[in-house]
């Protein structure tokens, strides 16, 4: 349905409701907060119309648990909120982390912390989307920059998620979230839906939490014949509470081998003008806008610069950042926080690591990048 309009202005909320819906989203609980609001008012309209369930729930730690519900019992869910909703469902994305089960969750960043700058633009939660909840458990975090990368990677972000049994954040900021800019929608055949792979086994002989050579266990939906424990504690493979050292060992090791032996597969990122540049300008979500426009403003001034634009931020890109480095002088971060993203990309460098910071609600101009890269010593 939505390929069918082919091209038409719409925001990064309005494409990302869409999109969900195309990646089969089913059920979505929500607690409206700007600059997210419109994504829960698109599809409070839009997923009755699908045959979906759209619920407004008392808050986001009980939006949050409504979808790890929903998710069990087969149906694809989302939830969509920002800045302190975020940090409410944390100790509930932690459960479906422990869990294994798949969900979405949309994080449009405003400024913090707590109730903080609600309609402005911030990019501070880069580091609450890796490390905001407890426990060793690996983390899947997507960055799109413009509204056909909005639609693209909600579609991706559910793929992420029922593949590898892990709740995915989308991760976007307030410009990306309310921009009104042209989409191309792609074409059916162009878009690919994965589905959790589902087990064979009769109901009496599964083992929910059964170890397999892809690390991911094979679901089954409640509510069709299987019954089995599912819980936040440390478990074994049948899903019940054990203090087993071995066995939590077993569970902990898993649950992030599934996400790191696949890391490749995973990790995305776009290499412009990068094969001469002798600067290379790192950036993910609205601040790559900028920075693709510096890049251009500073090759006509006859300095050679690339843009290294982040879309998986974690699992992060420290091997292709480290190549990079060998080759160039400095790597330049804007970034709408105090240096986040900026720490991770040191932590890869063999060069120089330059920040661009704001924390007003501002965006990071490309005249403020063009004005770092000039005084690079080259």
């Amino acid at each position: 349905m939505m390929s069918e309009q082919k091209a038409r202005l719409a925001t990064g909320n309005e494409v990302c409701a869409e999109a969900a819906l195309v990646a089969g989203m089913r059920f979505f609980a929500g607690y409206p907060i700007t600059p997210s609001s419109e994504i829960a008012e698109i599809l409070s309209l839009k997923l009755p119309q699908y045959g979906g369930v759209f619920i407004q729930m008392e808050d986001e730690i009980a939006s949050m648990a409504a979808i790890i519900g929903a998710s069990l019992a087969g149906v694809k869910s989302m939830t969509a909120t920002s800045g302190p909703g975020f940090s409410l469902m944390q100790e509930n994305i932690g459960y479906a982390a422990m869990a294994e089960v798949p969900c979405v969750v949309v994080n449009v960043q405003r400024g913090g912390p707590s109730t903080g700058l609600p309609t402005h633009p911030a990019q501070a939660d880069t580091m609450q989307t890796r490390w905001g909840t407890h426990g060793d458990h690996p983390v899947i975090v997507v960055t799109p920059s413009t509204v056909r990368e909005v639609y693209d990677w909600t579609i991706k972000a559910f793929n992420l998620s029922e593949k590898y049994r892990v709740p995915v954040i989308l991760l976007i900021d307030e410009i990306i979230a309310h921009i009104n800019e042209k989409i191309i929608y792609p074409e059916k055949d162009e878009i690919k839906i994965i589905e959790r792979e589902r087990t064979e086994e009769k109901p009496e002989d599964y083992l929910p939490y059964r170890a397999v050579d892809s690390d991911v266990p094979r679901f089954a939906d409640f509510g069709i014949g299987y019954r089995y424990n599912v819980t936040g504690l440390s478990h074994d493979e049948t899903g019940f509470p054990t203090n087993d050292p071995v066995k939590a060992d077993a569970l902990y090791r898993r649950l992030n081998r599934k996400i790191e032996n696949n890391r490749e597969k995973i990790i995305e990122f776009k290499e412009n003008s990068l094969d001469d540049a002798d600067i290379c300008i790192v950036a993910y979500g609205s601040s790559a806008r900028s920075a693709y426009r510096a890049m251009r403003l500073a090759r006509a001034a006859g300095i050679k610069v690339g843009v290294f634009q982040i879309l998986v931020l974690w699992p992060f890109p420290y091997e292709a950042l480290s190549k990079i480095s060998q080759r160039v002088k400095a790597f330049i971060v804007p970034e709408m926080n105090l240096g986040q993203t900026a720490h991770e990309v040191s932590c890869a460098a063999d060069c120089d690591v330059l920040k661009i910071n704001r924390v007003d609600g501002m965006l990071i101009t490309p005249d403020e990048i063009l004005e770092k890269i000039k005084n690079v010593p080259l």
